[in-house]
């Protein structure tokens, strides 16, 4: 069976320097966890992972290497030996390749990470872009080129790539510490525990669940929901707390206005307990200032005294339209779409307070006598292990 190589830049752990060897070795890591049985052969070094993989892999490949946090393109590059004769004969096969898709016009993009070889960055573009254009499969334009094949003399071999494929950038998932999402069904949490595996944390997942007022489906659809962010966390756990009797308490001695904000309030009391259960150093939300009520800058605050551990709101300063355009990208907009309320919008208030004082919220809190109900909540916990599958 014919084997694939593929070439992928590493993005923003080049920063870490003394720390460099870990974070490289995180990532060769965390793309073995992608695969099952035949792993593919994964080195990381000066800048690039070097990926080795029999062809039938292949799919599975490309799919990981489009979920992996901390490269930022990859391609599917032909090894050859370091001569310009090697290097432009491989050209010049990639080159047809290209004008076989519908390319006519190129440009060459070299690099000389070997000093030692002879030829300048400049002349391995010049010469080797001259073969091509001689042999009159592509016409150069170095200004606006239907295709860019770029080359890259590294310690042990030259590399050549036709089509290049932008990675997810960000860091290592893992290298960051743990932080606990408060998931909903709807669009903004799980963009926000994107952003954080983005930048390097595993992330697991709470959902406060209503039973009957929210139905099995708004379950599933969370399920659902965990198992997309999963393909870029490596997996995770959900936690489900079933939160009837707490609303039900709520919406008998709470004033209507304050609804919504006091069960934030409960959540992220029961959040910050679910978190030292399972070691997480932060809470994760998905609100966005002003966006609802609830996520004015007093309620906000209001909230933020619910917990000794950080609130981290990685969509704070986001409008909604940047915030779908996320979730288009990562898969889950259409299920976030799915018409099943969760148990925030069906308690909704009809005309719920913009600019509550801190002490008054915390006078109804301590008035409503909820703790008993928040423990019986958190005992009651059902986690699993999140199933998930590359697309």
């Amino acid at each position: 069976m014919a084997e694939l190589f593929y070439l992928a830049k590493i993005g923003e752990i080049n920063l870490k320097k003394g720390n460099l060897k870990d974070f490289e070795r995180r990532l060769a890591q965390n793309f073995r966890s992608y695969f099952d049985g035949a792993v593919p052969n994964v080195q990381v070094r000066a800048g690039r992972m070097y990926v080795r993989a029999d062809e039938a892999l292949q799919p599975r490949v490309e799919a990981a290497l489009n979920h992996l946090f901390g490269i930022t393109s990859w391609a599917q590059a032909k090894p050859v030996d370091k001569t310009l004769e090697a290097i432009s004969e491989t050209a010049v096969t990639e080159a047809k390749a290209l004008q076989a898709q519908g390319a006519r016009t190129f440009k060459i993009e070299a690099r000389r990470a070997d000093k030692q070889f002879p030829l300048t960055s400049y002349d391995i573009a010049r010469e080797v872009g001259g073969t091509i254009h001689t042999a009159g499969i592509l016409t150069v334009d170095v200004h606006n080129p239907d295709a860019v094949i770029s080359i890259e003399v590294r310690e042990k071999q030259a590399f050549i790539y036709g089509v290049e494929h932008t990675g997810r950038r960000g860091l290592p998932c893992g290298c960051s510490g743990r932080a606990l999402l408060l998931l909903s069904g709807g669009i903004d949490s799980p963009v926000a525990g994107y952003k954080m595996l983005f930048r390097g944390m595993k992330v697991d997942y709470v959902y406060f669940h209503s039973h009957p007022y929210t139905s099995p489906e708004a379950q599933q659809k969370v399920e659902t929901l965990a198992g997309i962010l999963a393909r870029y966390g490596l997996g995770g756990y959900l936690t489900v707390v079933s939160f009837t009797k707490v609303q039900q308490h709520l919406k008998r001695t709470v004033p209507e206005p304050y609804l919504t904000l006091l069960l934030r309030m409960c959540m992220m009391h029961t959040a910050e307990m679910l978190a030292e259960k399972v070691n997480a150093q932060c809470l994760v939300t998905g609100e966005s200032l002003a966006q609802v009520a609830s996520q004015t800058i007093e309620n906000l605050t209001i909230t933020d005294s619910c917990a000794k551990l950080p609130i981290l709101r990685p969509l704070i300063g986001m409008d909604k339209e940047e915030i779908i355009r996320y979730a288009v990208d990562i898969g889950t907009y259409q299920t976030s779409i799915l018409p099943y309320e969760d148990c925030c919008v069906l308690f909704s208030p009809k005309h719920p307070v913009l600019h509550t004082r801190q002490k008054d919220a915390e006078d109804i809190y301590a008035r409503i006598d909820i703790e008993p109900l928040l423990m019986e909540a958190f005992e009651q916990r059902e986690t699993k292990k999140i199933e998930w599958t590359l697309p």
